[in-house]
C-alpha cells in the first residue's frame, strides 16, 4: 500500500470532526479492525482486569518471562486494547514476551489524572520491563516513568513537553497543529508539569515519523535526554504519517522502522 492511500483511508475519521464524540469512536475502532491483520500464529489473548483496570493481554507462542506495558494512543478520548489490537499482538510476537495493553479511563468522562492512575497501577501491579506507548500513550508512558517507574522505555511519537505553536513543526495529513493544541488544551491542566528536557527513564527507545508536527519538539528532547546521560535510540521512519503505526503490515517503510525499533526494545530485555 502507497502513504497517500493509507491517508485516504484515515482521512474517513476527518469527514465527520463535528460528530458526536461516541460516534466518533465507534468509526475509530471500526476503522483500525476492518484492516487488523491476522494474529501471529500461536497467539493467545484475554480481555481481564489488573488493579482492577481492564486490560488486554497478550501471550505469544513460547513466551519468555517478564511482561511489557502497552498504552494505546488516539488523543486520550479514543482508541482502545481493540482499535491497537493489530500492533501489540505483534509487539508480543516479536519480542516474545507477554505485552498488557491497558485500557485506561478516556477524557471527557475521566481526567488526564484518572487515566495516568490506571497506567500507574497496571505498572505497578506488573512490574513490565519495558513500558510502551504510541502518541497520547507516549505521554503518558512518559508520565507513568517519572512517577517513578524506571525499566527501558518505548515510545512512538509521542506528545513531549507543552505543545506550542512556536515548538511544534509543519502542519502534516492526518495530525495539524492545531488538532495537537486542542488536544493539549483538554488536558494540559492535569498533565504533571515537567520539563521536556528531563529523561524519564535511563534507556529509551523511540519512533517517529518524518511527517507529523510532534517530530521537531520530539527531536529536540532526544537532543537533551542523551545530553542528560540517557541511552537514547531513535528512528525516523521516511515519508510516514502520525497514525501509520496502524499500517506496519502494509506500508513497507513503517513496516522497516517499525521491526527496528522492535530489535532494539528486544536487545534491552534480554
Amino acid at each position: 500500500m502507497s502513504i497517500d492511500a493509507f491517508i485516504r483511508r484515515l482521512e474517513r475519521l476527518d469527514a465527520e470532526p463535528d460528530a458526536p464524540l461516541a460516534e466518533r469512536r465507534a468509526a475509530y475502532e471500526r476503522l483500525h479492525r476492518e484492516r487488523r491483520p491476522p494474529d501471529p500464529a500461536g497467539l493467545r489473548f484475554e480481555d481481564t482486569r489488573i488493579a482492577g483496570v481492564p486490560v488486554r493481554r497478550f501471550t505469544p507462542r513460547g513466551a519468555q518471562s517478564g511482561c511489557v506495558v502497552y498504552l494505546h494512543g488516539g488523543g486520550w478520548n479514543l482508541g482502545s486494547a481493540t482499535s491497537h489490537h493489530g500492533i501489540t499482538a505483534d509487539l508480543a510476537a516479536r519480542l516474545g514476551r507477554e505485552v498488557v495493553s491497558v485500557v485506561y479511563r478516556r477524557v471527557p468522562e475521566a481526567s488526564y489524572t484518572a487515566a495516568l492512575a490506571d497506567c500507574v497501577a497496571v505498572v505497578n501491579a506488573c512490574a513490565p520491563l519495558a513500558v510502551v506507548g504510541d502518541s497520547a500513550g507516549g505521554r503518558l508512558a512518559i508520565d507513568v516513568a517519572h512517577d517513578g517507574w524506571q525499566g527501558v522505555l518505548g515510545l512512538i511519537y509521542p506528545v513531549v513537553g507543552a505543545p506550542t505553536a512556536e515548538t511544534l513543526g509543519d502542519d502534516a495529513p492526518l495530525l495539524s497543529r492545531a488538532e495537537i493544541l486542542a488536544l493539549w488544551q483538554s488536558v494540559s491542566a492535569e498533565v504533571p508539569a515537567i520539563p521536556a528536557e528531563r529523561a524519564p527513564t535511563p534507556a529509551i527507545e523511540v519512533l517517529a515519523v518524518a511527517r507529523d508536527p510532534l517530530t521537531r519538539p520530539l527531536e529536540a528532547a532526544v537532543a537533551a535526554w542523551r545530553h542528560a546521560g540517557a541511552e537514547v535510540g531513535y528512528r525516523c521512519a521516511p515519508g510516514m504519517v502520525h497514525s501509520a503505526l496502524h499500517g506496519h503490515a502494509e506500508l513497507p517503510a513503517m513496516r522497516e522502522a517499525w521491526q527496528a525499533f522492535c530489535g532494539a526494545l528486544a536487545a534491552h530485555l534480554i
